[in-house]
């Protein structure tokens, strides 16, 4: 379980106040429904002076001016209509006549045409009630001055104009002059009215097309003051604050007005380096007990070394007196002596011995990392060789027979390397069966490192004791059956951490007979 503190959760950032609330889309939105307000009203009037536009050219085009030219067809039907008959009453030709009858043709169906323009007419009602006196000035004329004159020449021939129908004729035609003079008149004015009112639609019209331009270069300008208020002088004030951070102004604070999200920003950036700030702070006053701490152990070892070197010669120095006065004492009165003081000699002999072999594993112990403990690249045969070579006398008196694959280059040191497969080989040895002893060193590659093993055919390790075994001190069966300090295959184990590895019993071939040991080693080979 890991017990170290969680940290603290960063601290709030201080909330936005005024424009600073507003986020960058916020600005944009509000940006845009200004823009869009402003298009639409735009748009309205452009479309409303289009409409107008529109309808005064379709009133001036399409109904005034064809309506003035049926009146001047009215008018040229009507001013033949008055020669042809004063010539036909004169004459008495059949082609006058003809002539007569074809203007009032002309006459009908100009005013049909007109008719038809009426509806659509601007002052349509006046305009009407003028075509209509028109109409009945014409026929009123042609009642009482032109088809009475046609109807009196097949009797009167030549004599049927006279002057008696002449002031007549000049009554009546007056008034369709003065009729006709009227609708001209009116219509002349609408036609001038439709053109006034063109022009100013057309006038409207690029004005309004100008507003538009003028809106989408304020939306332009805008959005451009928008980016640079709203955006890159927020960023750039930012920027600015945190490289004065990185350049080493820790207590420099951090903070923007606006938008909303750099100023939260800025905020979470702030509390992280008041995070930083305190942490940097924190480490280093952990740094300083650190290095106190470092100190004061160089101290201690050195003082251990010391004990070292007082252990390995004014402690060993006494026990070798012990275990030689005690012998010579045996020899000059072991004739004297009865069983049980010799067996009590015997004792103190071999607690003086032990103590020797306790006092050199430790300090064998104790010197692993510190004394002599220099790396290099070396072949792991010839530490395996020296170790073969100390072992030489046991293997030989045990009947052991070891083998080994062919060993690779490490990085490690030859003397701690020589003590570990001399640790190793002289447990599978100690610890063997009623079979002479077979120990056979392998090793395969594992990535960076070389996996080394050491396996037999001994009394094996209960699983349950694998991780014991490896502490100091831990012995699995008393003295009187198997010697020894408990402290081998603890130095082993420290061995093989120095050099960056880590040993453990393989526990996998259960039903193969005795232990197999493995461990890794850093490789030595150059070229990786």
């Amino acid at each position: 379980m890991n017990d170290s503190p969680r940290p603290l959760p960063l601290p709030a950032a201080a909330a936005a106040t005024g424009l600073g609330r507003l986020r960058v889309g916020q600005w944009f939105l509000l940006a845009g429904v200004a823009v869009t307000v402003m298009f639409t009203i735009a748009g309205a009037l452009t479309i409303a002076s289009i409409e107008e536009t529109r309808k005064a050219r379709v009133a001036v085009v399409d109904v005034v001016d064809p309506a003035a030219l049926r009146t001047l067809e009215i008018s040229n039907a009507l001013t033949s209509q008055e020669g042809s008959v004063r010539t036909y009453g004169r004459t008495n030709e059949e082609t006058s006549l003809r002539d007569y009858r074809a203007a009032v043709t002309a006459e009908a169906r100009a005013l049909a045409a007109i008719d038809g323009l009426v509806p659509r007419m601007p002052e349509n009602e006046a305009v009407g009630a003028e075509i209509a006196r028109l109409k009945a000035a014409g026929e009123a004329w042609r009642r009482d001055y032109a088809e009475k004159l046609v109807a009196s020449v097949p009797a009167l021939k030549t004599e049927a104009s006279n002057r008696q129908n002449a002031p007549v004729n000049a009554e009546r035609f007056a008034e369709v002059r003065t009729s006709l003079t009227a609708l001209q008149n009116h219509l002349n004015r609408l036609h001038d009215e439709g053109s006034t009112r063109l022009e100013e639609g057309w006038r409207v019209l690029y004005l309004t097309l100008g507003g538009v331009a003028g809106v989408l270069l304020l939306a332009g300008i805008g959005s451009v003051l928008i980016v640079r208020h709203a955006v890159l002088r927020p960023v750039a004030e930012l920027n600015g604050q945190v490289r004065a951070v990185a350049q080493g102004d820790f207590d420099h604070s951090l903070k923007v007005e606006r938008p909303s999200e750099l100023a939260e920003l800025a905020g979470h950036v702030d509390a992280m380096r008041r995070r930083i700030l305190t942490e940097w702070r924190r480490a280093s006053e952990a740094q300083g007990k650190l290095e106190e701490q470092t100190a004061e152990l160089r101290r201690s070892n050195g003082e251990l070394e010391q004990f070292a070197y007082v252990a390995s010669h004014d402690l060993q120095e006494p026990l070798r007196k012990v275990a030689s006065f005690t012998q010579m004492l045996e020899q000059r009165y072991g004739d004297q002596l009865d069983d049980r003081a010799r067996q009590y000699i015997a004792f103190a002999v071999d607690g003086a011995k032990r103590m020797q072999l306790l006092i050199n594993d430790l300090l064998d112990f104790s010197r692993v990392g510190r004394i002599g403990g220099e790396q290099r690249p070396i072949d792991a045969g010839l530490p395996l060789r020296a170790a073969l070579n100390n072992l030489a006398v046991t293997i030989e008196d045990s009947g052991a027979t070891v083998t080994h694959d062919e060993l690779p280059t490490v990085q490690g040191n030859r003397a701690q390397l020589t003590q570990l497969f001399q640790n190793l080989i002289g447990n599978a040895i100690k610890f063997r069966s009623e079979e002479p002893p077979r120990i056979h060193i392998g090793v395969r590659r594992d990535g960076d490192m070389w996996e080394f093993s050491c396996a037999d055919n001994g009394i094996g390790i209960e699983s349950k004791y694998t991780d014991r075994i490896f502490l100091i001190f831990q012995r699995l069966h008393g003295r009187d059956v198997y010697t020894g300090t408990g402290i081998g295959l603890a130095l082993c184990r420290k061995i093989v951490e120095y050099h960056g590895g880590r040993i453990w019993v393989d526990d996998e071939e259960t039903d193969r007979p005795g232990t197999t040991f493995r461990w890794t080693l850093p490789s030595g080979d150059p070229d990786e």
